[in-house]
């Protein structure tokens, strides 16, 4: 039983630091050897000591070597985690029949921000998914209330091109104003809408009355098709100023929500006063929402629009064009909303602060601009909303959920190196000079720098380590001398500092510190840590993720003559 049960633990280790990037963990492993075998569960305590044993053995073992063994011992593992990835993919659409076209259709009117990224992650996801077509479709109809923003268009492609996200066709509704007037006018022409002069209180009261009360001559929904085809030519041509006439679609007069009652299609709209950013005051009547994207989900033959259940509402109103004019209406998906626990969700908010003169890229911000300038990796993002996929329930995701994420995708990858923050200076008393050789990334021992330490030099350590025996990382063991402000050498060796168990910690050489830093967002507020960092940080690239030693990951966000300045990205 002993060796089996050791050929199980092995098996188990592998598997785990396969999935940890080579570090299995010992909790796990004995969870996955008990649910196995339920009858050891009466003796965990005895198995943990072997357990720890066999970890310790695989985690010494190179990744290449662990991944050989469950190749040549235990392939059917590998199987299993082939099967528990493809999970986290999305689920088949239905309805599929011949090519899957999907839209993405921003408001240029602020950068993205977690939340609308969902949409567009899903429905380019689902084109690749089904080799079909994505299409970024600007919706920018609104040039008074919602007004697009000149720069937010590029805003919106480079943070897509950021997410790895490709378009086979970008559209702006803004361009297509014509094609709009051109179907507004065969709507009327077939008696389903119709221009009402009336004003919005005359409106409501008829609306609300169910059209029990008589129809006031000024709205024209009984008007003869000629007479509302002649109004339409009189409101393109600008007889009527802003308020005083709309187009309506004819829906159900009974309908139990009055936002579905009669619509609005177009509404004339003083360009010379708010002038649209891309076709300034060439046009004053112009369509709403829900008219101009059925008329464009239409025309680009979008197949599967996928949008967050808030525009339920919408969706019953885009149907009554496609019905009237006897298209078939794309399959709809509708997810709930996707709040990020700690940030600022409201779009109105981060509008109100960029109006204030605040980045779009500030790292207190769930933009995606925000999230990358703190390091979160496009990968990251895209795992997050492929795992919570396609939920009609609204979900929660904390920070600390994305961090655990883009940590564990940063680990095997980032360089590690010493930083100090709070420090002291300490004269180091060493019977040599010694040469630290320090691994840049755990994994990839070939990949390492080199800081000579000499007799009489100052080393900056934190000072919250400045106690007892402590190891100063890859170079030797130390006493600290507080009063003298010295370390004394102790002994060499990791293996000393383990039979003492001194505290590994970070150090800087005084004499090649670089000034750093670091930029921390806490809620709405930002807080700056001042410090020193090792000479490699120099050569370090902008927007580079590393890891500082005992304190975080950071992206690496300007250097000068005076250090460099970083952001922090999470624990």
């Amino acid at each position: 039983m002993s060796k089996n049960l050791s050929e199980i633990i092995y098996k188990y280790a592998l598997l785990n630091a396969i999935k940890h990037e080579g570090k299995a963990e010992v909790g796990p492993v004995i969870s996955k050897v008990i649910a196995e075998n339920p009858e050891l569960k009466a003796n965990a305590r005895e198995i943990v000591q072997l357990v720890k044993e066999i970890v310790s053995r695989v985690n010494s073992m190179s990744i290449e070597e662990q991944r050989k063994e469950i190749e040549s011992k235990y392939p059917e593992l590998l199987e299993e985690k082939k099967i528990e990835e493809r999970k986290k993919s999305l689920p088949p659409l239905s309805n599929v029949k011949g090519s899957v076209v999907t839209r993405f259709a921003p408001n240029p009117d602020g950068p993205l921000h977690l939340g609308n990224a969902r949409a567009a992650i899903l429905s380019y996801e689902y084109a690749r998914m089904y080799k079909g077509k994505f299409i970024l479709r600007f919706d920018d109809t609104d040039p008074k209330v919602k007004k697009p923003i000149s720069e937010a268009y590029e805003w919106i492609k480079e943070d897509l091109k950021w997410l790895g996200i490709n378009w086979d066709l970008e559209v702006y509704a803004s361009d297509r104003l014509e094609l709009y007037y051109k179907y507004a006018r065969e709507l009327i022409g077939r008696g389903y809408a119709y221009v009402d002069t009336c004003s919005s209180l005359e409106f409501k009261k008829f609306r609300d009355s169910k059209g029990t009360l008589k129809e006031p001559e000024c709205l024209h929904r009984s008007s003869s098709i000629e007479a509302n085809l002649e109004l339409f030519d009189k409101f393109l041509s600008g007889e009527f100023k802003e308020g005083e006439a709309v187009v309506r679609l004819k829906t159900d007069l009974n309908s139990s929500d009055p936002s579905q009652i009669d619509w609005v299609m177009l509404r004339i709209i003083d360009t010379e006063k708010n002038p649209h950013p891309r076709v300034g005051s060439k046009y004053f009547v112009w369509p709403t929402y829900n008219f101009a994207s059925a008329i464009d989900d239409h025309e680009l033959n979008i197949t599967h629009v996928l949008r967050a259940k808030e525009h339920m509402s919408n969706t019953e109103k885009q149907r009554w064009i496609f019905k009237y004019m006897g298209w078939n209406f794309p399959d709809v998906l509708q997810f709930g909303r996707l709040k990020l626990e700690g940030f600022m969700m409201s779009k109105s908010k981060i509008k109100g602060m960029l109006e204030k003169g605040t980045t779009r890229d500030d790292p207190r911000l769930p933009t995606l601009a925000g999230l990358r300038k703190r390091g979160i990796l496009p990968d990251t993002i895209k795992d997050v909303i492929i795992d919570v996929g396609i939920k009609t329930n609204d979900a929660t995701i904390s920070f600390e959920n994305i961090a655990a994420i883009n940590r564990k995708k940063l680990d095997p990858i980032a360089k590690r190196l010493m930083f100090v923050s709070e420090w002291e200076e300490y004269v180091i008393e060493v019977p040599e000079p010694i040469t630290a050789k320090i691994p840049l990334i755990p994994s990839k021992p070939e990949l390492y720098r080199t800081i000579n330490v000499n007799p009489g030099d100052k080393v900056l350590i934190e000072a919250k380590d400045a106690q007892g025996i402590i190891r100063l990382m890859d170079l030797c063991n130390v006493v600290v001398d507080k009063n003298n402000h010295k370390l004394i050498f102790h002994s060499k060796t990791l293996d000393d500092a383990k039979k003492i168990s001194a505290k590994i910690v970070q150090w800087v050489k005084d004499e090649e510190k670089v000034p750093v830093k670091v930029v921390k967002a806490e809620g709405e507020k930002i807080k700056t840590i001042n410090g020193y960092g090792e000479k490699m940080i120099k050569e370090l690239n902008v927007d580079e993720v590393v890891q500082f030693f005992r304190f975080g990951f950071v992206r690496i966000d300007r250097k000068d003559d005076r250090g460099v300045t970083v952001i922090f990205s999470h624990d």
